[in-house]
């Protein structure tokens, strides 16, 4: 990079993605690798949406599953919005998407990944059994999943104010470069800030999650009556918060070792956090498909839905017209449908119909006699 910090500001960063890199093949392979992350991840969380909103309509939905859902739609957001502003900047190395992105898509981006932290923690209230029809209030009313959606991103898109605030355009030669710089006057309250926000938003909330869900895993396997279903979704949630940990780390961790107004971390190790912050959105619906029951066998279904309708239907074959006794005509479906071309049938279903084909009555064994001797006369 051919930049340095200014001398009259705390910290200088750049924003929507490293620019201003040296090298064709850094030039070509990050938009690549996005894009291909993108592309995977979006199918991903798009079956899972699918997924999930079949079940509502099929009354299977459930307090967690709306958060799930919430969850995919935040990771969709990001993968289709967010990662194409990071494979354009890579692939130009100078800034072409204007003062209105420059200013937004880091604010955005933060908001979002604020979003899928505090909606994983918020699962640890939700109720994983089914969601009744009829439910009127409490925890079993999801209503209550509207006002902690809305709380969620209230927050979310408060905390990265900041990041708004502090974007610019610079001119660099013919071109245009976004960063994010702080004025020097403001760097005693900002750093403060910049301790605090990660904190709260990231440290605390997954601490918590992976904490609660390793408790609640080990009480269900070893106390609960019958663990096996709960403790599998459990498991699930605590795969999920457990790799948003990991992989959003090295992200926030240069984003705030910047901010603090340390030493810039390696150019490598940036384009690293932001390569595993997108493929930790393709990385969920994975985990989903794999390991939860309810969207495996979805997925199951829709597969065998899409494949069924591909196929052409096959006309149904008429019955062919037969005149004579009924009881003949289905001997001879019975006898046709076992066995074709009567090289072999069932002898209790053939003494049954040759008993009820053979009507002749031997005088000795005719229980009404009179009858006979009436119309003899």
């Amino acid at each position: 990079m051919n930049t340095e910090r200014p001398s009259n500001v705390s910290f200088f960063d750049f924003i929507g993605g490293v620019q201003l890199l040296q090298g064709e093949n850094t030039r070509t392979a990050m938009p690549v690798l996005l894009i291909g992350v993108c592309v995977s991840g979006a199918v991903g969380n798009l079956l899972v949406l699918l997924i999930f909103i079949r079940d509502f309509r099929n009354g299977k939905g459930s307090e967690v599953k709306a958060l799930l859902a919430s969850l995919a739609s935040t990771d969709l957001v990001i993968l289709l919005l967010c990662a194409p502003v990071r494979a354009i900047t890579y692939y130009k190395q100078t800034w072409t998407l204007g003062s209105f992105v420059c200013s937004t898509t880091d604010w955005f981006q933060h908001s979002c990944v604020v979003a899928k932290t505090l909606i994983l923690a918020f699962t640890t209230r939700a109720k994983h059994t089914l969601i009744p029809s009829n439910a009127t209030g409490g925890l079993h009313n999801p209503t209550w999943i509207h006002g902690a959606l809305a709380f969620i991103w209230i927050v979310s898109m408060m905390f990265p104010i900041p990041q708004m605030l502090f974007a610019s355009m610079l001119p660099y030669g013919r071109d245009n470069i976004c960063v994010s710089e702080m004025p020097a006057c403001a760097s005693d309250f900002m750093s403060l800030f910049y301790k605090i926000y990660p904190t709260a938003t990231f440290v605390v909330p997954v601490i918590y999650t992976v904490a609660y869900y390793t408790k609640t895993l080990h009480t269900a396997v070893n106390h609960a009556p019958r663990p096996q279903h709960q403790s599998k979704v459990i498991l699930v949630l605590l795969c999920l918060s457990g790799a948003l940990g990991l992989m959003l780390l090295p992200e926030w961790g240069t984003f705030t070792w910047i901010r603090l107004g340390y030493s810039r971390p390696p150019v490598g190790l940036m384009m690293f956090a932001q390569v595993l912050l997108y493929a930790c959105s393709s990385l969920s619906p994975v985990i989903l498909m794999t390991m939860y029951d309810d969207v495996r066998q979805g997925l199951i279904s829709i597969w065998f839905i899409g494949t069924c309708r591909s196929k052409k239907r096959v006309p149904r074959k008429k019955c062919p017209k037969t005149e004579g006794n009924g009881a003949e005509v289905g001997a001879n479906a019975v006898t046709n449908a076992i066995s074709p071309g009567n090289e072999k049938t069932f002898p209790d279903v053939e003494h049954f119909w040759t008993g009820r084909r053979n009507t002749h009555v031997e005088e000795d064994q005719d229980p009404v006699p009179w009858e006979r001797e009436e119309k003899m006369l």
